[in-house]
């Protein structure tokens, strides 16, 4: 029953959608799939019997169910996750009256080996689980009668990756419906040659296909609409399209005193192409873009709009945490929204394309972007990783991958390789390099390339001539190399694509202005390329799992953040640590020696090396109100270091400004866990796929502080129409199941993920553990925001 209402439900969509003023229906295809978690033979013929099969939504990553086990082929890797095959059927109905139109299927990314059949006719297959694909229906349809799309993914032959990949069809499907004669898949480009405070030339390419039986003159228009939605401007022009052929038209408007797109003021102008046949409207497409100038320089590294600065940025993998790699756009906006509070001003999307929606996230919040293809080319990293397809899908995937984000103004360069293991063999890598670097400028010839070097001076990079076959030189590590090889080469433009968080390598950055900016390794905690059981995770983020900021994050912020700020740490030596003990992290443990409170464990006299980090000239610390001195902010960017003698109360640090107060932060000594304290960061939930409230869970004493060590259980209810998605507490030696509605408390939180089962009214969540208070929540469910 509910196949059939969902193929009714889709024929009239698009029955009523697909009018003449409308002449291209795009309809989100995720809901009402079929899944079998083996393989099946004879699964791609349309008469196969699915009835059995577990009814899923898609996004859907089915590894991140688990279970996590040592004996799991992924390893470490992989976060210990379960692989293997797994298919996915989908029924549809299209109406009859529709069958003049041009049909196709589009995936934003399915891991990985998929094939994808209609009606049991093979439409192809793609190896790379992280490009965006489409296939041509029409040909094999029945209109006005049953459908079934049918996918195949094989994750099974393990390792193939070195880091947590997921598995399924685990980014969105559409279906399109078009005209004979419409534009091109991805085929309308805008860029901006000319750009100033007080006119911007945009130029518009659109490649136009014509699959009528006729040749045809039609009008293409194009119109800007402003960010204040009122029209920019409008040109219109004639092309003559000859049966079968594909034409490309370019169309130039300027703007006078545009609105530029920047970091804090993203605004997003919208070119509306129109393709028409005298009054018989064609084709409509909408392709957000932003006014901008961003280049980079040889002496000066990186400008935007005319503003010199260094490039702040975070390397990201793409999975999120409980969610595993079907992430809802939610998450990603409050990691980002956090990470932007702590000056981080760009992503490395490392080292695959990410989904198309957050490109569309990085665009509205300001966000600049590395959109980085590869993490190997010939030479594997692993058994069964990109390197068993590159030569025969590298030029594809890389070409269509950059047609479909070169309308992104947060994209400003393009990265052909992380860490690429062939540049040993100079002659092939060059081969390859050059190829890549050709595909990426015929694709899009308005941004740069470039690559990842890997000890670029084992391998001789920098003399024989593989380096500056790119357009920024683009180093992971080792600073003083890179700079030392633009010193050799002053033409050269230099970025550093991924850095430690090591003090020494920002100040690198920092003071050598031909030095563009850094990428952290990395922004976010992430699932995968753990060294051994029990890890399933890696520690290096700013943020953990959850979204919850490290110490280390806060003296990032010294450094990167503009608003006056102070924040106090405990350091504590990696070796004082247990693997039972709050902050020992596993193998990653240098990124958790640092801890954010003022109850150690041992609440004894003795001493504690207390570190304060602030932007600010001035730090005068106190314990119990006794000041402990001041200290000026150090040249070197290394924080102020005071080492207390332990007592329990309260520590404070006073940051000033030319003798002003600007910022403070207190630390309280905290009794015996007491209670919940449930809070989340925006009370109103849409009820859409993306939208998900992240509710936190902290444990508190009696007096509402924070108690850091506190590991209670807690369990998660709900009242309303909602559920909660996923918990997590992000312990990376943590095996219990993400679905759960219970977790138990790491360094004294966990959070719950709440997701809206109705687009109206309101949901309940509480927290509940054995001996403290409860506490509760009301989330507001409101309509959800166009993504």
């Amino acid at each position: 029953m509910i196949k059939i209402i969902l193929a009714l439900s889709l024929m009239a969509t698009l029955a009523t959608a697909a009018t003449p003023e409308n002449p291209r229906v795009t309809e989100p295809f995720d809901n009402g799939w079929r899944f079998l978690k083996s393989d099946a033979t004879g699964a791609e013929a349309g008469a196969f019997d699915d009835s059995a099969w577990t009814t899923v939504n898609l996004p859907h990553d089915w590894s991140i169910y688990g279970p996590f086990a040592a004996t799991n082929k992924t390893g470490g890797a992989g976060a210990f996750l379960p692989s293997g095959v797994v298919w996915y059927r989908k029924h549809f109905t299209l109406p009859a009256g529709q069958s003049s139109r041009r049909v196709s299927i589009e995936f934003d990314g399915v891991m990985q080996n998929s094939k994808v059949w209609i009606n049991g006719t093979l439409l192809g297959e793609r190896p790379y689980g992280y490009v965006s694909f489409r296939y041509d229906l029409t040909p094999h349809l029945n209109f006005g009668g049953d459908n079934v799309v049918a996918v195949r993914c094989d994750t099974s032959e393990q390792p193939a990756s070195r880091w947590y990949s997921g598995g399924g069809i685990y980014r969105h499907v559409r279906l399109v419906m078009v005209n004979p004669i419409h534009t091109a898949p991805d085929g309308v480009f805008v860029s901006t040659p000319e750009v100033s405070a007080d006119k911007a030339t945009v130029q518009i390419e659109t490649a136009v296909i014509n699959e009528s039986p006729a040749s045809e003159d039609v009008t293409v228009q194009t119109t800007l609409i402003a960010p204040n939605g009122r029209n920019a401007g409008t040109i219109q022009s004639t092309l003559s399209l000859t049966n079968g052929a594909a034409n490309l038209l370019r169309q130039r408007i300027v703007l006078s005193k545009p609105k530029l797109w920047n970091l804090d003021s993203p605004q997003l102008y919208h070119a509306i192409v129109k393709i028409s046949d005298g009054p018989k409207p064609l084709d409509e497409v909408n392709v957000p873009f932003g006014v901008r100038d961003a280049h980079f320089e040889a002496a000066t590294g990186f400008w935007l709009n005319g503003k010199n600065f260094k490039i702040k940025g975070v390397c990201l993998h793409e999975d999120g945490g409980a969610f595993g790699a079907a992430v809802p756009l939610g998450i990603w906006a409050d990691r980002l929204q956090t990470l932007k509070s702590l000056g981080v001003n760009a992503i490395r999307t490392a080292h695959n394309p990410p989904a198309p929606e957050f490109l569309d996230l990085c665009d509205r919040m300001g966000f600049l972007v590395m959109d980085e293809f590869f993490d190997c080319w010939t030479v594997g990293k692993n058994p069964y990783d990109y390197h068993l397809y590159f030569n025969e899908w590298s030029k594809r995937d890389a070409a269509d991958s950059i047609r479909r984000d070169r309308n992104h103004p947060s994209v400003i360069i393009y990265s052909v390789g992380n860490e690429i293991h062939d540049t040993p063999k100079a002659k092939l890598a060059k081969r390859i390099l050059m190829g890549l670097v050709l595909v990426c400028h015929e694709n899009d010839p308005t941004r740069p390339v470039t690559q990842a070097l890997f000890r670029p001076n084992v391998s001789g990079d920098y003399t024989n001539g593989l380096a500056d076959l790119l357009d920024v030189v683009g180093q992971n590590y080792r600073e003083n190399e890179i700079l030392a090889a633009h010193a050799q080469k002053p033409t050269r433009k230099i970025l550093g694509t991924e850095n430690t968080h090591d003090r020494n390598q920002w100040v690198a950055v920092r003071d050598h202005a031909p030095y563009a900016g850094q990428f952290l390794w990395t922004g976010v905690d992430y699932l995968g390329e753990s060294w051994r059981w029990p890890a399933i995770g890696h520690g290096s983020g700013l943020l953990d799992r959850t979204g919850r900021i490290r110490p280390l994050a806060r003296q990032r912020e010294s450094w990167w953040g503009d608003a006056p700020m102070v924040a106090i740490a405990r350091r504590v030596a990696a070796n004082d640590l247990m693997p039972n003990d709050p902050g020992y992290g596993g193998p990653e443990r240098h990124t958790q020696v640092l801890f954010s409170d003022w109850t150690p464990k041992n609440l004894s006299p003795h001493n504690e090396d207390v570190e304060v980090y602030s932007n600010c000239k001035e730090v005068e610390l106190f314990l119990n109100g006794k000041s402990l001195g001041r200290k000026p902010i150090n040249a070197d960017a290394s924080p102020r270091v005071w080492h207390v003698a332990f007592a329990p109360g309260i520590l404070k640090a006073v940051a000033r400004n030319d003798k002003k107060i600007v910022a403070t932060q207190e630390l309280f000594t905290a009794g015996k866990p007491a209670a919940i304290k449930l809070e989340t960061r925006n009370p109103k939930l849409g009820a859409s796929w993306d939208d998900v409230a992240i509710v936190r869970a902290t444990i508190v004493d009696a007096n509402g502080i924070p108690v850091p060590r506190a590991d209670d259980l807690i369990s998660f209810g709900i009242r309303g129409l909602g559920v909660i998605a996923a918990t997590d507490n992000g312990d990376n030696a943590n095996h219990e199941s993400f679905q759960t509605a219970q977790r138990q408390a790491y360094l004294g939180e966990c959070v719950a993920f709440v997701k809206a089962g109705d687009n109206h009214g309101t949901i309940k969540v509480s927290a509940n553990a054995a001996g403290l208070k409860p506490s509760s929540v009301t989330l507001q469910i409101v309509p959800s925001a166009q993504h």
